[in-house]
């Protein structure tokens, strides 16, 4: 669990919930030996301000080349973008999408909305709810990035190999599948 700012304890009582221990990332050394890693929401130019000098970002991106479960939310799906936009900003590259930060709105515009389920191989049903809070948008995907539920014509939950991303804030929701989605990876060692 990155915890550097933003909305880590919301992630580790939700994975709590289901079973789940977390360990608080605030240091490369604290990587060492985690099956898995959580990006949470909060401030995308923060965080990356906070990892500078630091060697947490080589070593998140090795965590990506060996396929380890990753579930990005919010600004962690900034964060491992390969572009974004309005306005452009540094991003680690991890994931083949582009996107445009608090395209939602801003924190007055924050919202509960109903997704559309696309894979329904991942994910249980045809809707699923999703807490927008000053939500980036994805504007466009790579041909290795699967859709797996959208909000109108938008992706907003996305997976490439083992990096689940939530444009939103499935930790929020009572019961997420999302949820239920990454820890079944981390359970297959994926």
């Amino acid at each position: 669990m990155l915890a550097l700012q933003g909305d880590w304890a919301a992630h580790e009582r939700a994975l709590a919930a289901h079973g789940v221990g977390a360990v608080e990332v605030r240091t490369a050394a604290d990587l060492d030996g985690v099956a898995g890693l959580v990006l949470p929401g909060g401030e995308s130019t923060t965080m990356l301000r906070l990892m500078e000098g630091t060697e947490l970002v080589p070593r998140i991106l090795a965590l990506v080349r060996r396929r380890a479960p990753m579930l990005a939310t919010c600004a962690g799906v900034i964060l491992l973008a390969r572009e974004v936009r309005r306005p452009a900003q540094a991003c680690l590259g991890a994931l083949d999408v582009a996107v445009e930060r608090n395209a939602y709105g801003r924190q007055l515009d924050s919202s509960v909305a109903e997704l559309e389920v696309v894979d329904h191989a991942s994910l249980p049903g045809d809707r699923i709810e999703g807490v927008f809070i000053r939500a980036p948008r994805i504007v466009a995907c790579g041909a290795g990035v699967e859709v797996l539920a959208r909000r109108g014509a938008d992706p907003v939950l996305v997976r490439q190999d083992a990096i689940l991303a939530a444009t939103f804030h499935p930790e929020l929701s009572h019961a997420s599948p999302v949820l239920d989605l990454f820890v079944r990876a981390l359970g297959n060692g994926r």
